[in-house]
């Protein structure tokens, strides 16, 4: 062996020796579009949408960058979120700030991918805008909030979290037991009708099932969920004016509580209590479209649960 192979062999020896000397290696990612993205070390300087930010910020992965569908305050998503120290790049459905988002350097976008609407978090604006400065990816919009959660702990894991953590199963048994009183609630009232809406000075438009993942996840539960005839809005929604919202009559009204706005929109309406249960009172919060960690659904599940037992089967057809 030569002196100049014996010096190359040596040095090989030492590089592996050495704590953290080892080559970055690539990070692969299959995401809810269907795209594999690969970049070639882990990422750290992640930008995320208020969506996957609060699903990987209880798993303890922190974005250096958020952006939100409205006002930081008014994200149902991020309540109860340590957000110090991460810069919002914006407040608004399908808008962002480029330049403070080109100043954080990213090395990915997180977001969603979302099925019916065929594009990312934020909407193509929001798309356009980010996609120039790291590659956008992330788990899809399902059948199930809690598939959604599992998806972000295996995006979480591959990021580098420790999902063995006291937190972590902390508020995956907390989950687990607000579930199993759910299904519990359900099953002492088997006829129990449910319908998810949300209200509009216009109108009220009633929620479409397989619209919406954790409504997917009631049904499943055992829930008997009103579903709209048409669904007319890209499978969301069917739109009812004010004078014919007693098309449907539930036992249960959950409303859309993204915005306490839709709750006051309903009850100023003079229609309203022609839904005999919003005139029995029998209406609850619906955790529309925001739930994305196991402490959150925890709570929301043990409200429905409460609204669940104390309402009266009867009042509905």
């Amino acid at each position: 062996m030569s002196l100049k192979t014996l010096a190359a062999t040596a040095f090989a020896t030492l590089l592996l020796s050495v704590p953290g000397a080892a080559f970055a290696e690539a990070w692969t990612y299959a995401d809810g579009s269907g795209t594999t993205v690969t970049v070639d070390h882990v990422p750290t300087r992640i930008i995320a949408s208020q969506d996957a930010a609060a699903g990987l910020i209880p798993l303890g992965i922190r974005p250096v960058g958020i952006y939100a569908d409205s006002a930081i305050a008014d994200a149902k998503a991020l309540e109860g979120l340590d957000l110090t120290g991460v810069e919002i790049i914006g407040e608004a459905w399908g808008e962002v700030s480029i330049e403070k988002a080109a100043a954080l350097k990213p090395d990915l976008i997180v977001g969603e991918w979302w099925p019916l609407d065929n594009t990312w978090s934020g909407g193509a604006d929001v798309v356009n805008a980010l996609k120039p400065l790291a590659p956008i990816t992330g788990p899809k919009q399902g059948a199930s909030i809690v598939t959604l959660i599992e998806d972000y702990e295996k995006l979480a894991a591959s990021l580098g979290a420790d999902l063995a953590v006291p937190e972590v199963a902390a508020d995956k048994a907390a989950f687990e037991t607000a579930r199993d009183k759910f299904k519990a609630a359900v099953a002492t009232k088997p006829d129990l009708s449910a319908l998810a809406v949300w209200a509009g000075t216009d109108a009220l438009y009633v929620a479409a099932t397989e619209g919406s993942s954790e409504l997917m996840d009631f049904a499943s539960w055992g829930l008997k969920l009103i579903d709209p005839v048409i669904a007319d809005d890209r499978g969301y929604w069917e739109t009812l004016s004010w004078e014919n919202i007693d098309k449907y009559q539930p036992d249960l009204i959950l409303v859309d509580n993204r915005s306490k706005i839709t709750m006051e929109t309903a009850k100023a309406q003079a229609t309203w209590t022609t839904l005999r249960a919003a005139a029995a009172g029998q209406v609850a919060d619906w955790p529309a479209f925001w739930l994305r960690n196991y402490a959150a659904y925890a709570t929301e599940l043990d409200k429905l649960s409460a609204a669940i037992a104390a309402a009266d089967v009867s009042i509905g057809d």
